[in-house]
């Protein structure tokens, strides 16, 4: 080969090996862009879609099963005795398939009801017997309870043989299935049922038309581990609700493996519920039942009675409330007639029974609430709950018109039975009860003796005189510093602020009038717990407390989470005098506190109020003891009672020597050797 040759082969051969090194470093190239896609493509998956796949794939490989937590202890005061609590349960639930309300599913529908009653019957306890119509009734076929959906609560508390057949027969019962819950259990003594409150199912509190707001708001909540169960209870009215969250726990797992068939492949993990915060209420289970019982009797006795002066057919509801004058702690609230809450737990309700409990499951004594009359036509022809305070206002009156400089402490006033308001030659007479003259008296005697007179010309009139116009406002500025016209800040839910009707008076006759009415109890309505709260102010002279329906919260192991102390909302500062005249006038006549071994400051009420366009008068009360160091503070209010002084004071009494006896109204319990006293005359 010779050098031409040669050059030309070296040529080519060069030639050759960059044309393989260009395609070897294209080959890498690729491979490098394809590694590096892949590299990518992989830390998407595992650093950005990881979490999503890892919880795709678990819900594949497992299943999880919520278990609703166990819900705290609701204790009276003393930590003695169990007002509400939780135990597990086995239940029977049905979910329906078909609208069994047409008549075509009926034959179907009672081949069911036959055979469930059937096992229930052979397998089941034969002191929870049902009747076919109690099965149909818990099977809600017309949707008044439940939506079409919703699992129905046929039976709690069932037998191991009924759980046993029913697990081993599901082929044979469709859309019935056995489930594990925790049932609440309230004292059988009934004790503050209102105020205790009571449960509900999640899913039948969550209508956003009819549900309560704070399940509404509930039920958008991303937390697994705080989301609600549809079927899981929850607290629906008082302490239940107010501490709901307290109360509540913390909810379960239980996680097993299936199979691509989705059946179980092995053995199941438990991550048990957590109990809930138990709450200790400040209402003592033994003043509580002497004051449910108190009220009672003397509604029996008013309707019964012989004496004509005192009889009060109609008296069929009263309110109580007992609060310590120095702490705010509600030691009895009372709205009787009442009902024993564990109906709740007895699975779904006919419309019948909840009309039977609908009148005695709302607090009377927090709320207006209407007596069942047989119709709400009927019903609506009595008072309410809230009834206007009556005289037992006179003791802010002449607070007020000592305050504004109206009189003093000396100024006489002379009573003639009658006292005027309005423009000279178009006055108005308002008279005393009676029409009875009382001559010349002071601020206290007024009070005392309960002179309309008094509170119409010496505050009502005076007080326009210096305002004019302003007076209402002036007026009812001081209703609201002692908690009459707003909340009384207790917490419990569905609480009131009563109806200031002065305002409506002002408005339609004119504030002379408004305050005239208003001067003497005829001008505002107010919940029992608000006037009880008031009575403490008097008492403790101008510290408005926060009613404290709780005393403290505890963990599972008794540790103090919470406490719960005096909390002033607002004072009102006034002269030493002042405070005194009132409590020196706070010396009614009243029946039933005969032999009472202290010193007690009370004012009675009888409000005359137009319901249906007959007239009622409503017995009112209000007191505290003892007088020169005020312990218990108390309301009580018997609408359609006629006179407070017969009808009210009776019950606070029994109420006192409740307290004496259990806790001491002078800080020693008197134990079975109380005093005790019959109310009636």
């Amino acid at each position: 080969m010779n050098k031409e040759e040669m050059a030309s082969y070296l040529g080519k051969q060069t030639n050759n090996e960059k044309g393989f090194a260009f395609r070897l470093n294209v080959f890498f190239l690729a491979t490098f862009l394809i590694f590096t896609v892949l590299i990518v493509r992989l830390a998407y998956l595992q650093l950005v879609q990881g979490p999503t796949m890892q919880k795709e794939e678990a819900s594949i490989a497992t299943k999880s099963v919520s278990i609703a937590p166990i819900r705290g202890t609701i204790f009276d005061s003393t930590g003695e005795n169990k007002i509400a609590y939780s135990s597990s349960t086995q239940s029977l639930y049905m979910s329906l398939d078909k609208n069994y309300s047409l008549e075509e599913n009926k034959a179907e529908l009672e081949s069911i009801i036959s055979e469930l009653k059937a096992v229930l019957d052979e397998y089941g306890d034969p002191e929870t017997t049902m009747t076919e119509q109690e099965i149909e009734d818990a099977l809600d076929i017309t949707y008044r309870q439940n939506y079409g959906y919703t699992p129905r609560r046929i039976k709690t508390d069932l037998t191991n043989e009924e759980i046993a057949y029913f697990l081993s027969h599901k082929e044979d019962f469709p859309g019935v299935e056995v489930v594990e819950e925790n049932i609440r259990h309230y004292d059988k003594d009934t004790v503050a049922v209102q105020t205790v409150g009571y449960m509900k199912p999640f899913r039948s509190v969550i209508d956003p038309e009819y549900g309560i707001e704070f399940y509404i708001q509930a039920k958008e909540e991303e937390d697994p581990a705080l989301q609600y169960l549809d079927n899981e209870e929850v607290g629906y009215d008082g302490v239940e609700l107010m501490f709901q969250e307290e109360l509540r726990g913390t909810k379960g797992l239980k996680t097993f493996p299936v199979d691509s068939q989705n059946r179980i492949s092995g053995e199941s993990t438990l991550t048990s519920p957590d109990k809930g915060n138990n709450v200790w209420l400040s209402i003592n289970k033994d003043v509580q039942l002497a004051t449910e019982q108190a009220i009672m009797d003397q509604l029996e006795y008013l309707r019964t009675t012989s004496n004509s002066a005192v009889n009060a057919p109609n008296a069929k509801t009263g309110f109580a409330v007992a609060m310590e004058v120095d702490t705010g702690q509600i030691v009895a609230m009372a709205s009787m007639p009442d009902y024993d809450s564990n109906v709740w737990s007895e699975g779904s309700k006919t419309q019948d029974e909840i009309n039977q409990i609908s009148p005695f499951s709302s607090n009377g004594a927090i709320r207006e609430v209407y007596q069942s009359y047989g119709s709400q036509e009927e019903s609506y022809k009595h008072p309410s709950s809230t009834v206007l305070l009556g005289s037992v206002i006179k003791p802010l009156s002449v607070l007020i018109g000592l305050n504004e400089g109206l009189f003093t402490t000396s100024t006489v006033y002379n009573d003639t039975g009658a006292g005027k308001f309005g423009k000279k030659g178009y006055e108005t007479t308002v008279r005393n009860s009676s029409s009875h003259v009382y001559g010349l008296i002071d601020p206290a005697s007024a009070i005392e003796h309960s002179s309309n007179a008094f509170m119409v010309e010496m505050v009502a009139n005076k007080l326009f005189d210096k305002y004019n116009t302003g007076g209402v406002e002036v007026w009812d500025s001081y209703m609201k510093q002692f908690g009459l016209g707003v909340s009384t800040e207790s917490g419990l839910p569905g609480e009131q602020d009563g109806l200031r009707e002065y305002i409506h008076e002002q408005e339609s006759t004119g504030t002379q009038s408004a305050l005239a009415y208003a001067s003497f109890g005829q001008q505002g309505k107010y919940t029992t717990l608000q006037l009880a709260q008031y009575t403490a102010m008097l008492a403790n002279e101008g510290k408005r407390l926060k009613p404290q329906i709780a005393s403290k919260i505890t963990d599972e192991d008794g540790n103090v989470v919470k406490e719960f102390g005096a909390e002033i909302l607002n004072t009102v500062d006034m002269d030493d005098a002042y405070w005194d005249e009132i409590k020196q006038g706070m010396n009614s006549s009243v029946q039933g506190f005969e032999n009472f071994p202290y010193d007690y400051a009370r004012k009675t009420g009888t409000s005359q109020q137009s319901v249906g366009g007959a007239e009622v008068e409503n017995g009112v009360f209000i007191t505290f003891a003892p007088r020169d160091n005020p312990k218990l503070a108390i309301a009580v209010v018997i609408p359609e009672g006629k006179y407070g002084s017969n009808s009210a004071a009776p019950v606070a009494r029994k109420i006192y020597d409740a307290y004496d006896q259990y806790i001491g109204l002078d800080g020693t319990p008197k134990g079975e050797n109380g005093v005790t006293t019959d109310s009636e005359e």
